[in-house]
């Protein structure tokens, strides 16, 4: 990475040169070059939809995170505990997670630097280090979920104890990541396994008959309550917005050749938004259909008793029943077998965001298969433990909890990026809009006002109907109640920070998007010819 500090009292890092930045193992083979300069030269400009399916990929790839393990434990929580009444939270989730998600984009297509690079250039060396284990923290919380799904589904397929199912996820993932060496394209084509489960939800929904005013109801009209809303809102919201993506999308752009044009740029973040639109529009209907079926099916006049219990204790290792009027007595294989898709495809990309938080915070570049093990591995601990002490119950539980960690982490990564993203020393004439700010700010502020009042009154309550000892009680809050000040603090530290590090500005040629647009067909072309082998 170069890097060039002037005298002055604000650095200046270029943001031009790109030969540093870690972007993902992209395998080039032979390709008939003759052919598609021929191609080049006999047309005027590239095809729109060409041009665009060049920069398909990075959003579809993100989007496996919102498609995991830890997303359909909440959605059932949600359906079976509250019926519609949270699909409003989704409906926002997914329209903030594409706002960030496109920041994300602009900020490494303007810049030509991801999201963990500009954090460590921007903050000094202590606050450096806490963003870098803090992201680490939630590459291991969003990993949990992936670990225990596996397991589910091992337990589901194969019968075995849902302990031995989570030491076997240690070594599951290692195969899907061997694809890796045949360049990042082939694992965006793992992006179709997350249509398994989704078909699935859709046909169920096609019997159970979800009342359309109901969930319009649920969609448009904010509401909480009932016991353990304020919880389960939170859930949902850590399992759609996890902090981990926006590292990971801000890096995933610069595997793509980006014209040095003004309206090269432009339209690189324009393709770049409306294939995260397409994906994350995919991701909301699957989790409405994951909800609605489990919210009618557990609300219903009819129900069995067996279904009633089962949905009492609803977990994504009990859930396949809901699936019985599609797929008959293989509800719960296929099921199983979606489940298993979800949690391997899901982790590839927690395995890249780390990858990129690493090589951005500490320049150390590690082997994705000793990365994704070491990870793995810490994300084994506690749910071994609590495999073998709770059970599945307990071990659904924890993917909640997991869930609720990721929305507690989210304002150490959106924050810097609603900063980095808004102001002229880091994107220049690219900076995000008033309304964008607006509206980022509102809801981000809002989700970290609902995280922190909670976290105090959650832990307020308990210390009032504790059981335990008063000296206990007042050991503990004195332990506590620091933590969740030193929390609130560097929060507020992130909001308030001054920038010191000015990002270069791009230097775009407005007289090049001619010469771009033969490059442009070409890297088009080339993509097709890669996209074949897929």
């Amino acid at each position: 990475m170069s890097v060039m500090l002037h005298e002055s009292p604000v650095n200046h890092i270029s943001a031009i040169d790109r030969s540093g930045i870690a972007s993902p193992v992209i395998n080039s083979k032979d390709y008939n070059l003759q052919e598609i300069n021929a191609k080049k030269d006999n047309a005027q400009q590239p095809a729109g939809w060409r041009t665009f399916l060049s920069f398909v990929g990075p959003g579809f790839l993100v989007s496996l995170g919102y498609l995991d393990p830890g997303n359909f434990e909440t959605d059932l929580q949600a359906g079976a505990d509250h019926r519609y009444e949270l699909l409003w939270v989704i409906l926002i989730g997914l329209i903030f997670a594409l706002v960030i998600q496109s920041l994300a984009v602009n900020l490494g297509v303007c810049t030509g630097k991801h999201l963990s690079e500009i954090c460590k250039a921007e903050y000094p060396i202590f606050v450096k280090y806490c963003l870098w284990l803090l992201a680490e923290i939630a590459v291991i919380a969003a990993d949990i979920p992936e670990v225990i799904g596996t397991a589910f589904a091992l337990n589901i397929l194969f019968k075995l104890p849902l302990w031995v199912g989570v030491l076997l996820t240690g070594f599951s993932t290692l195969l899907f990541l061997g694809i890796q060496r045949y360049g990042v394209r082939k694992l965006e084509g793992i992006a179709v396994l997350v249509l398994v489960m989704a078909g699935c939800f859709f046909g169920e929904m096609r019997y159970v008959k979800p009342p359309a005013g109901d969930l319009l109801k649920g969609m448009f009209i904010p509401k909480l309550g009932g016991p353990g809303a304020t919880g389960d809102t939170i859930a949902l919201l850590g399992a759609l917005v996890m902090p981990h993506n926006l590292f990971l999308h801000s890096a995933l752009v610069l595997s793509r050749r980006i014209p040095n044009s003004v309206h090269g740029v432009n339209d690189a973040c324009r393709y770049f938004l409306i294939e995260s639109g397409f994906a994350l529009f995919v991701a909301f209907l699957i989790n409405v259909s994951i909800v609605a079926v489990s919210g009618t099916v557990c609300s219903g006049k009819n129900i069995s008793s067996d279904s009633l219990d089962r949905c009492n204790d609803l977990s994504v290792h009990s859930a396949s029943f809901l699936l019985r009027n599609v797929l008959g007595n293989s509800s719960s294989t296929l099921y199983a077998m979606a489940l298993l898709a979800s949690g391997q495809s899901s982790t590839i990309t927690g395995t890249y965001a780390g990858q990129f938080i690493m090589q951005g915070f500490l320049e150390l570049k590690m082997r994705k298969w000793l990365r994704n093990l070491i990870t793995r591995c810490i994300a084994i601990i506690p749910s071994l433990i609590v495999s073998i002490i709770g059970g599945s119950s307990g071990a659904g539980r924890l993917i909640i909890i997991a869930s609720m960690i990721l929305s507690f982490e989210l304002p150490f990564a959106l924050i810097p990026l609603l900063k980095f993203s808004s102001t002229t020393t880091k994107m220049g004439p690219h900076k995000n809009s008033m309304i964008i700010i607006v509206f980022s700010w509102v809801v981000g502020v809002g989700i970290i006002g609902i995280n922190i009042h909670y976290l105090s009154t959650t832990f307020v309550n308990w210390l009032i109907h504790s059981t335990l000892p008063k000296v206990a009680i007042i050991f503990i809050g004195m332990l506590v109640f620091p933590f969740m000040a030193i929390y609130v603090l560097s929060v507020l530290y992130l909001m308030f920070h001054k920038d010191v590090v000015t990002l270069e500005p791009r230097k775009l040629d407005r007289n090049a998007d001619r010469e771009d647009l033969a490059d442009m067909y070409s890297a088009t072309e080339m993509s097709f010819v890669n996209s074949s082998v897929i």
